[in-house]
């Protein structure tokens, strides 16, 4: 397996690699609690010149052809898959996603996501569109500033830069400072792959500060930001003062409503599958598992022992399915929400407060899952992201749809049934962006985003392409 790359460190902007200011960040390797790298502490003047040399490059990048776009994307895509096993081992090392996931998921659904942007673009996508007596355009944004999480680095940083580009924009690219060596390494790809100097352009450093300025400068016409919610009213609030779009991919709190007729074995597994990728430090994860009252000890148990198989240990081993936190302050974050669990008196079903069983060094949580939840408990209401499941029964289908639509949330969900009609008809009673039916896979063409205070907006297929333009109606 590659080596993690631990060299890329400095900003890009207007395709110079540069050092930045005295003041550092820490990279560490959550597994061994060892700091593995540093990034400069980017500041305003830094995010300036990014935005400036954004600008420059933004009239000759919004004039390419839709051919030109569409050779740069499958280069991309090429070189994504050349380095694989690179941005595999990168992001384990920075953020501790198990390596199998790693290669699996985090470093190979951005290929499938360029792909599909490249072929979409070679499709046909519609940047015109004849209405009566009006030609309707879709035109490029502008400047777009990224501003990426670190739960999945890579995929995230994609889901938003390709199709930026297929638009017609340039960028400023702000990664989280938990896991900044990765976005380091996506600007070599973009440069192998022959992106003009100043059309993607990186800073990095903290939210605050660059992330602030990024949101507030009056020369970036658009935000898309993905994290918190907290963090995502910040960025909505700052950009407020130049009226640009701001588009936001937030938290959840996804409910997995386990009906009467389902296969209880299949979707329990199914279900605590999806609670517990990448740790559950995934905002879409299936975290409230809603399940009939008179069936709701006989899934405890079967997700007890369904969570029994999800192995704790460092994250370049084979056998291991969860590895540790992003980092030290995800950790005691995570274990805050199980204490406050069982103060409010959930039932720990399996794991908990215990960590003895857990490697001695590195940000280790152990899974758990929690039983008698009510909905209005802390851990039914507020995202942990981490590997914490809550189960919480209901009397009939009306009150689990309720409970499913009770958080301030609307991210995604799942529903499991015989019955597909049932699935169908209790799915679209879900308030969420994105529901799955009998564990259905994901699309990366369908639209992905959520409602409420999961953002607005939307990413991947063309839908994610729309959100990077502008609607101009010509009449004639």
């Amino acid at each position: 397996m590659a080596a993690p790359v631990t060299t890329r460190t400095g900003h890009v902007i207007d395709g110079q690699q540069l050092d930045g200011g005295p003041d550092t960040i820490d990279v560490v390797n959550p597994a061994t609690d060892e700091v593995i790298a540093a990034v400069p502490a980017g500041t305003a003047a830094d995010v300036d010149a990014a935005v400036r040399a954004a600008s420059r490059a933004f009239t000759g990048w919004s004039r390419t052809s839709v051919e030109d776009r569409v050779a740069l994307l499958r280069r991309i895509g090429t070189e994504l898959g050349a380095r694989r096993d690179e941005m595999a081992a990168t992001i384990t090392a920075e953020m501790g996603s198990p390596l199998s996931f790693s290669v699996n998921v985090q470093a190979s659904l951005p290929i499938a996501v360029t792909n599909s942007v490249a072929d979409l673009l070679d499709g046909g996508f519609a940047f015109s569109e004849e209405i009566g007596n009006s030609l309707v355009l879709r035109e490029p944004i502008g400047v777009v500033g990224c501003i990426t999480p670190w739960n999945y680095p890579l995929h995230q940083i994609v889901a938003k830069i390709v199709p930026a580009l297929a638009a017609g924009n340039t960028v400023v690219l702000k990664p989280s400072e938990i896991c900044p060596l990765t976005a380091g390494l996506f600007m070599a790809v973009l440069e192998s792959a022959g992106v003009p100097a100043g059309v993607v352009n990186l800073v990095h450093g903290t939210g605050p500060v660059v992330g602030e300025a990024i949101a507030a400068h009056p020369g970036v016409d658009m935000v898309s930001f993905t994290g918190s919610t907290r963090a995502g009213k910040l960025v909505t609030t700052a950009a407020a003062g130049t009226v640009k779009r701001v588009s936001l991919e937030l938290g959840g709190k996804s409910a997995n409503v386990i009906l009467d007729d389902a296969d209880l074995g299949a979707a329990v597994k199914k279900g605590i599958a999806n609670a517990y990728i990448n740790g559950g430090q995934t905002c879409t994860a299936w975290t409230r598992m809603l399940v009939p009252a008179d069936k709701h000890d006989e899934i405890v148990e079967l997700a007890a022992a369904a969570a029994a198989k999800y192995t704790v240990g460092d994250p370049n081993e084979d056998s291991t399915r969860i590895g540790p936190m992003s980092s030290s302050a995800q950790r005691n974050r995570v274990l805050g929400y199980i204490t406050k669990g069982i103060e409010e008196g959930a039932t720990v079903a399996f794991g908990g407060e215990d960590v003895s069983g857990l490697p001695p060094k590195g940000a280790y949580v152990p899974p758990t899952v929690f039983a008698d939840v009510r909905p209005d408990m802390t851990i039914a209401q507020e995202e942990i992201f981490g590997p914490v499941l809550s189960v919480l029964p209901y009397r009939d289908e009306d009150e689990a749809v309720e409970i499913a639509n009770s958080t301030v949330y609307g991210l995604s969900g799942s529903v499991f049934s015989g019955d597909p009609a049932r699935g169908l008809a209790v799915a679209k009673r879900m308030r969420t962006g994105q529901v799955s039916i009998n564990g259905g896979s994901f699309n990366p063409l369908a639209p992905f985003g959520g409602y409420r205070q999961s953002g607005n907006g939307r990413e991947l297929g063309k839908y994610g392409i729309e959100e990077f333009t502008e609607l101009k109606a010509i009449q004639r």
